[in-house]
């Protein structure tokens, strides 16, 4: 059987992977969708082709061209995006550490390269595949050269294979004759400029009848039609260079050795590590090599008896950086592992004299003995540690997250692979789809090992970063303290009153089928309200509204499309309200019930390390997505119920994010109309449409009041003219006007996003750290989007800040005065306390004197409260 040559065209393929894919990034930004869909390409050709040997051959970055007329032609090529450009030595690196052989050399394209090794192989008796995008590589099909071009359509890649009689079939020339097609009819994404006047169609009748344009050009007077005979006739000498350009040279002198050539095995350990820091979790399943052991597992043990256990935490110095984590199944500690340094990683299993409570009493003394324990998740340890105070314990994850917010997962193999300079297997590798009990006794102690060993391995590092980066005492004095208020909100949850939410549900069962009917009457037929499909056909078909869009899948119903519809018709009002229902009812009438807890109460996560802007997020369920746009979605907070004796307290920030905006403008306008306490929408409206102040309307504050909270996230004139349904041309008269009025905030914005330009971040009033690599794209709507990211995040993060200061003095001060009543819920600038009702005045006091107080701005912070049995009566 013969042996066989892959050969593959490095940056022709790099170029279709990258526009192929939307753009990603890893834990440290770093580009690598053009990487990752490079290898996915790399190894679908290698199961496809099964080769003995492979090459990829790339260009250099400045090559010295093989024509002296190549630069003026290839020299119009557009620059290379950044985003492309940083992979391709990283392509490079990862294809070195898989063992793939490189070609690249001064002077020569890649498809010379090819070329040249294609003709080598072939008079080695060998088949030879080449894989590019590029269509001159056509030139060198033959009956043992294959050429696999890839070819996009419809979203889906499909390969055009190539032999000579392919060639033929397909272009009606040889191979060889290629170049003189393209010397005739040129080839835009190549730069080959051809003739003028002469397309494919003519290009081919001329090479078909003549052969070449050499013999074309002898018999110019016989060409027809006349337009392609006087265009050879006057440029001939373009025909030739751009044959020239065209031709690919097959004797490149090259140093290649065919053992380096060679097919090992790619999935080597140098591979796997960069396929763990790019992110490339998919394709690490594609490693069937047995990892080997590194020396540190070596030194995790089990130990069971209690005179172990006790020597353990004896030999643990007060100054020790300690590393524990907490596993339970079912809610239930089941062990703790422990890492005092390399040599001692241990697990102690709940057993015998190992009970919960001996081990929680080893950790909870542990921690307040002095030594730093460092942990992957705080908040678990909390649940089965009893601690009330920050005192000695830090969390890594959330650590990491302050030093990388765009990370998608803090795991402790991400951790240990950013922070602590080691490849470790994945939760997944080890323990698969098992529990920690299931899996087998080696894996489930390696897992439990890594858990306590990591964060003890790259605690210091983390914190020294934190210091570097001026985010040291975020670290200490918010996010770490926050992390005990936020479990304890978990713990107490949030008391729902069932039958209510059941009556709700009913309320809203009832109001969709009653849309259904109308629906059904407006459109004079039934059909599936839920099918976008049908849905546009009665829309954009049956009634004929303006404006339908035509997709793949047929006419988009998204909600901005019927929002901009509303006026055109009454079905698109009754469908919008019918979709706000029907999410209603599915999300929370019924999708709240499943959480409610035996105790009555629903208890929430709330999450710290999700948001890139610092914001807390609450998931199973999200308590911050509650509705507030329609009368019937706010009514669901009214199942949201104090327990006996209890009422609900609630204060919320006033135009928070609007008056953080002041602060860092400066801009004395805004800042005195809030130190006089005026309404600031409608001193806008007055101030940006000449109107006095008495004077203004509704109207007028309704959209003064959305250009200042436009303005905060950084909206565009198209943005605003959607959300008041006026034209781009009144809009952009309205954000003008608003940065006449208010000069510094245009000249806050315009340096926030040029420093950012500048830095490749953002940062909060107190130190957060927010990047943005969207500034750095080539693609014009991906920069947009990060100016208006660098615009709005030193608000929103500044304002997330000042939250958390404010929950944690509240929370604080809750307990310290001793009082019953118990913070339960944080959405965005609103806190809920559960408050005794002989406490609610001093909770009032509470929480007006540490929410105003939280930050020193240029103007005063303002809450507002109200007081009510249920959460809708509160707000």
């Amino acid at each position: 059987m013969r042996q066989k040559l892959v050969l593959i065209d490095g940056h022709s393929i790099l170029n279709r992977a990258f526009y192929g894919l939307p753009n990603l990034t890893n834990a440290n930004g770093v580009h690598t969708n053009a990487v990752y869909g490079f290898l996915n390409i790399l190894f679908k050709t290698i199961e496809e082709e099964r080769p003995d040997y492979l090459t990829v051959a790339f260009d250099l970055k400045a090559p010295t061209f093989r024509h002296k007329m190549y630069s003026e032609y290839k020299g119009t090529r557009k620059p290379t995006p950044e985003e492309l450009r940083t992979q391709v030595p990283l392509i490079k690196e990862v294809l070195q550490a898989m063992g793939v052989c490189i070609i690249q050399k001064e002077g020569y394209e890649a498809d010379d390269l090819l070329g040249t090794l294609a003709k080598a192989g072939e008079k080695k008796d060998l088949d030879v595949t080449v894989l590019s995008g590029d269509r001159d590589l056509l030139q060198l099909a033959s009956e043992t050269i294959k050429i696999r071009i890839p070819k996009t359509k419809a979203g889906k890649t499909t390969i055009e294979n190539y032999y000579i009689q392919d060639v033929i079939d397909r272009y009606q020339v040889t191979p060889i004759q290629i170049v003189d097609l393209k010397a005739l009819m040129g080839d835009t994404a190549d730069n080959i400029p051809g003739i003028p006047g002469v397309g494919e169609k003519t290009a081919t009748k001329i090479i078909v009848e003549f052969g070449n344009i050499e013999n074309a050009y002898a018999h110019v007077d016989e060409l027809m039609p006349n337009k392609a005979r006087e265009s050879l006739r006057d440029n001939y000498d373009k025909a030739q260079i751009s044959k020239e350009l065209a031709t690919i040279c097959v004797g490149v002198p090259l140093d290649y050795n065919w053992d380096d050539a060679l097919v090992r095995d790619f999935y080597t350990k140098e591979a796997y590590q960069y396929f763990q820091e790019l992110g490339f979790k998919n394709l690490l399943s594609r490693f069937s090599i047995t990892r080997e052991e590194p020396q540190i597992e070596q030194a995790f043990k089990l130990v069971e008896q209690l005179q172990d256990v006790e020597l353990i935490f004896t030999n643990i110095s007060e100054d020790a950086i300690v590393g524990v984590q907490i596993i339970e199944e079912d809610d239930e500690l089941i062990g703790i592992s422990l890492a005092t340094g390399s040599d001692v990683v241990v697990y102690m299993p709940i057993q015998g004299f190992l009970t919960p409570a001996y081990l929680s009493d080893k950790i909870a003394s542990l921690i307040k003995s002095g030594s730093k324990v460092a942990v992957l998740n705080a908040k678990l340890l909390l649940k089965h540690v009893a601690i009330e105070e920050c005192c000695n314990l830090y969390d890594v994850a959330v650590a990491a997250y302050l030093l990388n917010p765009l990370q998608s997962e803090y795991t402790y193999d991400a951790i240990a692979r950013d922070w602590g300079e080691l490849v470790t297997p994945a939760k997944a590798e080890l323990l698969g789809k098992l529990s920690f009990t299931k899996a087998d006794t080696k894996a489930a102690l390696t897992y439990a090992g890594y858990m306590a060993y990591v964060p003890m391995k790259t605690l210091k590092t983390l914190l020294d970063k934190l210091d570097e980066k001026g985010m040291g005492k975020l670290y200490s004095d918010i996010e770490m303290p926050l992390l005990f208020s936020l479990h304890r909100m978990e713990q107490v949850g949030i008391k729902v009153a069932g039958d209510e939410l059941k009556k709700y549900g009913e309320a809203l069962a009832i109001r969709i089928t009653e849309l259904e009917d109308i629906i059904y009457q407006q459109a004079a037929e039934q059909f599936n309200i839920n099918s976008p499909k049908q849905l546009g056909v009665i829309l954009f078909e049956k009634l004929n509204l303006p404006g339908g869009k035509k997709t793949k899948t047929g006419y988009s119903t998204a909600a901005d499309v019927l929002e901009r519809l509303a006026s055109e018709h009454e079905i698109v009002k009754s469908i919008l309200e019918y979709r706000q229902l029907t999410k209603l009812k599915s999300t929370y009438a019924d999708g709240l019930a499943n959480y409610i807890a035996v105790d009555g109460r629903i208890h929430s996560n709330f999450n710290q390390t999700i948001t890139a802007t610092g914001r807390i997020s609450s998931t199973e369920p999200n308590l911050q997505n509650i509705p507030v746009r329609m009368e019937l979605g706010r009514l669901i907070r009214k199942v949201f119920v104090a327990k006996a004796g209890y009422v609900f307290v609630d204060a919320d920030y006033s135009q928070i994010e609007l008056r953080v905006l002041a602060h860092f403008s400066q801009d004395e306008k805004l800042i005195q109309a809030y130190r006089e306490a005026k309404d600031i929408h409608q001193i806008t409206a007055s101030q940006v449409f000449h109107t006095p102040f008495d004077e203004v309307t509704s109207l007028q504050r309704r959209n003064a009041k959305a250009v200042n909270f436009g303005i905060v996230y950084g909206i565009s004139s198209f943005g605003l003219s959607q959300d008041l349904s006026i034209t781009r041309k009144e809009a952009k008269e309205y954000i003008e006007k608003y940065f006449e009025t208010y000069p510094s905030i245009k000249g806050f914005l315009d340096k926030t996003v040029a420093d950012a330009k500048q830095e490749g971040f953002v940062t909060t009033l107190f130190g957060r750290i927010r990047p943005i690599p969207e500034l750095a794209s080539s693609n014009f709507m991906q920069r947009s989007f990060g100016e208006r990211i660098a615009m709005n995040s030193p608000i929103q993060g500044t304002a997330a800040d000042i939250m958390k200061i404010a929950m944690i003095r509240v929370d604080n001060r809750l307990r310290n005065e001793k009082l019953r009543s118990q913070l339960v819920l944080q959405v965005h600038d609103e806190l809920l306390v559960e408050t005794h009702t002989e406490e609610v005045a001093q909770v009032q006091i509470i929480l007006r004197e540490e929410m105003q107080n939280a930050a020193q701005l240029s103007v005063p912070l303002e809450v507002d409260i109200n007081v009510g049995a249920n959460w809708y009566d509160a707000k």
